[in-house]
């Protein structure tokens, strides 16, 4: 099976199996036993991470041509908008020593560029918890009249002209000591929640030298919330009210973090070398996207989480795609927390 190319006529098992055995639980793969997590780990140790990560760009490739015409945001743009973010997964120190992160914490930081569009993943970088994620935009190619989302640990006025000069919009939280002065405003309209929408210049020497031209300064009442919010933004064309709206779309980039680490097991390594867990990272994206694309290829209904609980327990059924799915089952029960056993 080529990757990334699911029909109707492949077994569930031809179609997972293919990304690595390390990407579940694993018992009796026709040797007659369960594979030792030693022999992972040695594998793992070996095996060149990046066959991995480019299986795993073949795959968002063939994703973001299947949901290129979809878009899930309120806000009717023809515009790419990409969250960017990381998250950090935390690891003992003495055990992964180049993983660095604090004296006595280790961790792996994961970056991520996210279609907020289709939920699809356009970049992604693999570090040590101790690399500060506002870095990684010096690895990113932004797109011109595409929008870029971060939270305010992004503020790099050097950076976010860069974005400037792209041709390029960022939106971005606002510290609370920045130094500023007013140039304009527009009227307020307190009704949809825009408190104030301003044109400003920093006032910083470093700050107004990296950032030389004006920005957009927008104070937003969140009434889900009941919290007040100021962003930042170089694009003067989109309505106050769209810039708030594609800010809190940025929530889908943590539901992505938060989905791969709860429902892919990334949390327990299967190796302790840095290659060994850029693969099973690399497999868990792998995985996700995989879902995706069947999810889109087959029309299923269910969630992308609906989806991977059936994968996870007809893993190595010899059933085709379209009838694994043609009667779901009922998906009411929790996953099982082999950790410490229940004494009643």
């Amino acid at each position: 099976m080529a990757f990334g190319q699911l029909t109707h006529r492949e077994s569930l098992s031809d179609t997972i199996v293919c990304l690595g055995a390390n990407a579940g639980k694993l018992y009796h793969l026709g040797i007659g036993q369960a594979i030792t997590k030693s022999t992972l780990s040695n594998a793992n140790a070996s095996r060149d991470y990046r066959i991995f990560s480019e299986i795993a760009m073949i795959l968002i490739a063939e994703a973001k041509s299947l949901y290129l015409n979809e878009s899930e945001l309120e806000v009717d743009l023809k515009n790419n908008v990409f969250a960017i973010d990381a998250t950090v997964i935390d690891v003992c120190l003495s055990a992964f020593s180049w993983a660095k992160f604090r004296k006595t914490k280790g961790g792996v930081k994961v970056h991520v560029q996210l279609d907020l569009k289709t939920a699809i993943p356009e970049f992604i970088q693999i570090t040590s918890a101790s690399i500060h994620e506002v870095n990684i935009l010096d690895n990113i190619t932004f797109q011109p009249d595409s929008f870029y989302v971060v939270d305010r640990g992004y503020t790099d006025f050097d950076r976010l002209y860069k974005i400037h000069k792209a041709k390029a919009f960022f939106i971005i939280r606002a510290k609370d000591n920045l130094n500023f002065s007013r140039v304009s405003s527009a009227p307020a309209k307190k009704v949809t929640g825009v408190l104030c929408d301003q044109t400003i210049r920093l006032n910083g020497f470093y700050a107004l030298k990296d950032f030389p031209v004006r920005m957009r300064r927008i104070k937003f009442y969140d009434a889900e919330n009941d919290r007040v919010l100021i962003f930042l933004s170089n694009n003067f064309e989109l309505k106050a009210t769209e810039i708030a709206q594609l800010y809190k779309h940025r929530w889908k980039i943590e539901l992505f973090f938060k989905w791969i680490k709860q429902h892919l097991k990334i949390k327990s390594f299967w190796g302790r070398s840095e290659n060994a867990v850029k693969i099973q990272i690399w497999i868990a994206i792998s995985v996700y996207v995989l879902v995706a694309i069947a999810k889109k290829k087959l029309q299923l209904k269910q969630s992308l989480y609906e989806i991977l609980q059936v994968v996870s327990i007809c893993v190595f059924d010899k059933v085709p795609l379209h009838e694994l799915f043609a009667k779901p089952l009922q998906q009411n029960f929790k996953e099982q927390n082999d950790n410490q056993l229940k004494m009643f």
